[in-house]
């Protein structure tokens, strides 16, 4: 299918109509009161229609919830579920704040129903029409380091949208390459050298050749310059320096916020898994571990103790029977992780940033891969790129260039989408998506070859 972007808004905008129509219906013969709301009786309730709109349109988006065909169709539905429950929230304090009381909650909560269910039709069919007229491309994977072929197993899990057919090591000479690649409808770049990238990239960018390329980091951090056009010869400006200092004062000021109205609100939740954690085995409520954060000050983490004490010998895994009882239950919910409000309310942290490494981590990180300090231009966060979209054996490689995309690229907008994401996150379980084991790249090689031959034959 030509022109997915182009549909996929086509689509959005019909959705948006339809939610949008449905509160007005709700509106008008559920929530509307003369007495209330006797100035929206004319042109006003075109005014709401648009808010309601733009609402939807702004937090959907932020939630990636109109990504049909790209993300799995669970992830897109509860996204959708997820920017519906926000926006009605703030539908529901809108009119009560005009009506200067608090409305029924009745005909929200019953939007609400009837927006999932609309939400669900609408990704279905969709998804239905997105998996009839789109074929997955033919491509041509091309690598450098033959253990960055490891991508084309995370690709195959994603048949729906890419299809590699074959490999080829860009040692076999640009002009193999280039003869290869006429039998495909694209081509994945993995882990080339810098110059023979950009003789193949130019190729393909003026033979119009679909290309995906795995960015280096180097790439992550030009991405997040800033242009100047005070020449006729273009610069970009590359921020050496983190956040700027009215972005940190802006960060600081909602962490604190965010997390002071969290803690008071959980608050309750958090006292009775004090007192259950205390109840089981009478050993400390908190866990504290040294972790780094910027510029490589260390500070004591803090989570609910969930493990038996001094039980730091080994990583944990699901089963552990040094896991308490309690402690399967606030780890399999997350909110091990709560206390940690209070190093962002101290400082120590942010809501949104790299997730803070062990010391001894940083240290074995750090000499295998010098780029590893590159994380440490801002404060760790609970929540971050690499939590969203890494995985339990995405790389530690893999690993700095997520976080150097969120330290190159930050808005405020772009923390309100994570937090938004990581919502989604905590209701999924974690998965690495099929790759229980670690398959090595001679392994992966060789089935390619074998199913070449067999192909030949």
């Amino acid at each position: 299918m030509k022109n997915k972007n182009t549909v996929r808004k086509i689509e959005s905008l019909i959705e948006l109509v339809v939610l949008t129509l449905v509160y007005l219906y709700v509106y008008w013969n559920y929530i509307f009161n003369w007495e209330y709301f006797h100035p929206m009786w004319g042109r006003g309730k075109y005014v709401f229609m648009g808010v309601y709109f733009i609402l939807n349109l702004v937090i959907i988006h932020l939630c990636e919830g109109f990504k049909y065909g790209i993300l799995r169709i669970a992830d897109v539905v509860f996204s959708q579920w997820i920017a519906i429950c926000i926006v009605n929230l703030i539908t529901y304090l809108q009119l009560s704040l005009m009506a200067n009381v608090m409305i029924s909650v009745k005909p929200m909560i019953g939007l609400t129903l009837a927006d999932f269910v609309i939400s669900g039709i609408f990704v279905a069919i969709f998804f239905g029409i997105y998996n009839k007229y789109s074929n997955a491309s033919k491509l041509l994977m091309v690598y450098g380091n033959k253990e960055s072929v490891g991508l084309k197993l995370k690709m195959d899990t994603r048949e729906d949208s890419y299809n590699i057919k074959k490999v080829i090591s860009i040692e076999e000479g640009f002009d193999n390459v280039i003869a290869e690649l006429k039998n495909f409808d694209g081509v994945v770049i993995s882990d080339v050298s810098a110059e023979q990238r950009n003789d193949l990239l130019k190729y393909c960018y003026m033979n119009e050749i679909e290309t995906y390329i795995t960015p280096k980091i180097s790439d992550v951090i030009i991405g997040g310059g800033e242009d100047i056009h005070q020449f006729d010869t273009p610069l970009v400006m590359i921020n050496t320096t983190g956040l700027t200092p009215e972005q940190e004062l802006v960060k600081r000021f909602f962490d604190v916020v965010l997390c002071v109205i969290a803690a008071v609100v959980l608050s309750p939740l958090m006292l009775i898994i004090a007192i259950a954690i205390k109840l089981e085995d009478h050993g400390p409520v908190f866990y504290k571990q040294a972790r780094v954060t910027k510029d490589g000050k260390i500070f004591e983490i803090l989570k609910f103790r969930s493990m038996v004490e001094d039980a730091e010998q080994r990583p944990a895994t699901d089963d552990d029977d040094r896991i308490t009882k309690v402690g399967h239950v606030i780890r399999a919910t997350r909110v091990d992780e709560l206390p940690q409000l209070f190093n962002i309310i101290k400082g120590d942290m942010s809501i949104v940033g790299p997730r803070p490494e062990r010391t001894e981590h940083v240290e074995k990180y750090t000499a295998a891969i010098p780029e590893f300090e590159f994380r440490s231009k801002v404060k760790g966060g609970l929540t971050g790129f690499a939590q969203i979209y890494g995985k339990y054996n995405t790389s530690a490689y893999d690993k700095i260039k997520l976080d150097l995309m969120y330290i190159e690229n930050y808005t405020f907008l772009l923390d309100v989408k994570l937090v938004l994401m990581t919502i989604r996150i905590l209701f999924k379980k974690e998965s690495t998506e099929g790759f229980d084991k670690v398959v090595s790249a001679d392994e992966i090689l060789a089935s390619l070859e074998k199913q070449n031959h067999t192909g030949d034959e």
